[in-house]
């Protein structure tokens, strides 16, 4: 459930010039309006004196491509990717230049299937050095995308990922250690979506009605280059799919929404305007058990939330505005994320059965370990992040994990102001208690990534038990790991 203390504290960003309850800005009047049938405007975030109007709701949301391998070997598919800088018209009539892989901004989709390997031959062409990590997968630490694991400018290196795990809506991102914040923020992530048969089975929306929406917020200066500066609180333009406020049409159907915050630090509340209900059928690891009926979706940076929507209750010719009712920004700047048209009807064979998947019982705990996330909140420059009181060092290694445990992991944010969220590769875990009391039903499912207003403490189980080896664990507010908010666990 988001609380009001939840949604308050989403509009803090770590290291800001002050942490102050004056960006704690709750967007609430701005979700309850009613939706407008004529485009509005906001003015875009820039860094000098003049600005940018954006016309609310006047171009297309696109959808990323979906890649196709360069071929195959066996029952593996392969994908050559380029890491480059292209030139792309963000804001009206003014050029952008964007960090992509493929000269996709957001990246390309990949769609893979359990038991069927993929390998990805990363080329870099920036010049500076990046490494890939797939968010949510179980890899080998060599294919993790390790953040002092890198690829060097001019140079390229292969992933191999063998997809045993069960489906679940991966991303793929920069992970650059003190680079990853920027190089995420300028557009190295994309999708990547995972089946298997127990998702293929079910008569859910799919094709042309299954759709990957990656919301992000950004700020622009006076020419149109995106403006990246340490835990900036003022990106208040918020895209979708890499466009700012656009509208996409839709038929009078269900269509599934693969919801994923790509945003840095933002987190997103959202909601349809007239306040009409959705069926939130899956997180971060995939499908929920059974569809969990409800009229919001939380999602703090880098979490994904699987929905399903049934645009038939609009009649053709009506639209419906999403929503954000998290800060920070005006209600003009964040309150509104993207319109839906409804242009037509359309057949439509799917439904959401009442039972999705089933997990597994989740095992006896071997053992228990805490993890303390902190920063400076007296406005120091530069700010400071801190897991356990400790920043960011590669060569240390902060948790001794005996493989195949099962562990409780109770993580606690100590800070009075400040939002974070808990990051754990390689795993998928399971949330058992928030500030005390039983997960909501949307975080009822297999998580990698978890939020944490200031204060609050979750408990999490995680099995340790595909691959031995060093992986992080982070605060994926990437801002808030590029300033130390990241620590390594050794699983032997």
């Amino acid at each position: 459930m988001v609380t009001r203390r939840r949604a308050l504290a989403v509009g803090v960003a770590a290291g800001s010039t002050a942490l102050t309850g004056a960006g704690l800005i709750p967007l609430a009047n701005a979700a309850n309006r009613a939706a407008s049938d004529a485009p509005g405007t906001a003015t875009a975030d820039t860094a000098g004196a003049g600005t940018a109007t954006v016309a609310k709701f006047a171009v297309p949301m696109p959808v990323p491509p979906v890649l196709a391998p360069t071929y195959t070997v066996g029952s593996a598919s392969v994908y050559h990717v380029t890491m480059k800088k292209v030139r792309k018209e963000i804001l009206p009539g003014l050029p952008t230049d964007v960090l992509t892989y493929n000269g996709h901004f957001p990246g390309p989709t990949i769609r893979a299937r359990r038991g069927g390997p993929v390998v990805i031959r990363q080329r870099n062409t920036l010049d500076m050095p990046t490494a890939v990590h797939l968010h949510g997968a179980a890899v080998h630490p060599v294919n993790d995308g390790h953040p002092m694991d890198t690829i060097a400018p001019g140079a390229e290196r292969l992933y191999f990922y063998p997809n045993q795990q069960p489906h679940a809506p991966l991303w793929y991102h920069d992970h650059a250690h003190h680079m990853e914040a920027e190089h995420v923020y300028r557009g190295l992530s994309g999708s990547y979506l995972l089946t298997d048969d127990t998702e293929s089975a079910l008569p859910l929306p799919g094709g042309r009605y299954e759709v990957v929406i990656a919301l992000r917020d950004a700020r622009f200066d006076d020419t149109g280059g995106l403006v990246y500066a340490m835990g900036d609180r003022t990106r208040t333009t918020l895209l979708a799919n890499g466009v700012p406020y656009p509208y996409f049409q839709v038929a009078a159907r269900k269509y599934r929404l693969r919801l994923l915050n790509s945003a840095n630090v933002r987190s997103f509340d959202l909601r349809l305007a007239d306040g009409g209900a959705f069926q939130q059928i899956g997180s971060d690891g995939g499908l929920l058990t059974a569809p969990y009926t409800t009229d919001r979706v939380f999602l703090s940076a880098g979490e994904r939330a699987d929905i399903v929507v049934d645009f038939s209750r609009y009649p053709v010719g009506s639209s419906v505005v999403l929503r954000n009712a998290a800060g920070p920004g005006t209600p003009e700047q964040t309150g509104e994320v993207l319109r839906f048209d409804i242009v037509r009807t359309a057949a439509d064979p799917s439904s959401v059965p009442a039972r999705l998947r089933t997990l597994p019982d989740r095992p006896e705990p071997t053992a228990g370990r805490t993890v303390d996330l902190s920063m400076t909140e007296d406005g120091s420059t530069p700010p400071a992040a801190y897991i356990d009181g400790k920043v960011y060092d590669p060569g240390r290694v902060d948790a001794a994990v005996t493989y195949g445990a099962h562990e409780v992991w109770t993580v606690t944010n100590s800070n009075r102001v400040a939002a974070h969220n808990f990051h754990l590769h390689l795993v998928q875990f399971r949330v058992l208690e928030r500030g005390g009391l039983p997960p909501s039903p949307a975080e009822s499912g297999l998580k990698d990534t978890v939020f944490l207003a200031p204060g609050e403490t979750v408990k999490l189980q995680a099995s340790f038990d595909t691959y031995r080896g060093d992986f992080p664990y982070h605060c994926h507010m990437l801002d808030h790991s590029a300033m130390g908010m990241m620590a390594t666990m050794r699983i032997g």
